[in-house]
């Protein structure tokens, strides 16, 4: 770990890096960056562990403290940390990076962690096995393909909730990500595998750093993004 923290303007030259890289070498990418993650995200105001949290709790109608929780794309942790002080208590979490398993598993949360690379191996999940499946900033362009939005709504019980956080990254491939991802959730609710709970649009999701700023501009850019809930039909395994 460097000894001194990195900035902003560091964060952007960091991810402008690595455009274009395929999923192995964005596993890499993670795998270098986990030691310092957590950190990093505090510098890039990072909120959408937090924003879909408290999303999810608001809704969240059952025990807390006996709901089975899938953390999808889980990284460091920072989801479960957040849902442990509300009260929940059992979770599994799947990453694609084992560098950030390794970090997750130094918060004692987890009861399993799983290594799984999104959209290339099967979520390592049972049928049916979860009250609340959450993903948290990995829905995006050259990250996780919508395909896998199937695969939460799968594992999730009958009548549990998938809760999944989209950044609007300011790009041509981000807005035909959106566009493609929301008509695949509207197909899922047309074929009854279940019914959405509340959208919510994201302010301030986290500091603009995938995109070039002025030297001359010191206004910080923030990115935004949008909240879904939905929850699984009580018919369907």
């Amino acid at each position: 770990m460097s000894g001194s923290r990195r900035t902003v303007d560091d964060m952007r030259v960091m991810f402008q890096s690595c455009e274009g890289f395929d999923p192995q070498q964005t596993t890499d990418f993670f795998n270098s960056w986990a030691e310092t993650y957590e950190q990093d995200s505090e510098t890039m105001k990072y909120r959408a562990p937090q924003l879909a949290v408290d999303f999810l709790n608001d809704h969240f109608c059952g025990s807390r403290g006996d709901a089975q929780v899938l953390d999808v794309a889980c990284g460091s942790g920072l989801a479960a940390k957040l849902m442990f002080d509300l009260g929940f208590k059992h979770f599994v979490g799947v990453d694609g990076s084992k560098g950030m398993l390794e970090q997750a598993a130094k918060s004692g949360l987890y009861r399993e962690l799983k290594l799984a690379l999104l959209g290339t191996d099967p979520l390592p999940a049972q049928t049916g096995g979860f009250d609340v499946v959450i993903i948290t900033g990995a829905l995006r362009d050259d990250y996780v393909p919508v395909s896998v939005i199937r695969e939460l709504c799968k594992a999730t019980k009958p009548g549990g909730y998938v809760c999944m956080s989209r950044v609007d990254p300011k790009s041509e491939s981000g807005n035909k990500y959106k566009t493609s991802m929301e008509r695949e959730l509207q197909l899922m609710v047309e074929e009854g595998l279940w019914s959405p709970v509340d959208t919510k649009e994201m302010h301030r999701y986290m500091m603009d750093v995938y995109n070039d700023k002025s030297k001359d501009e010191k206004r910080e850019e923030f990115l935004q993004g949008t909240m879904y809930l939905y929850r699984k039909s009580l018919n369907k395994l």
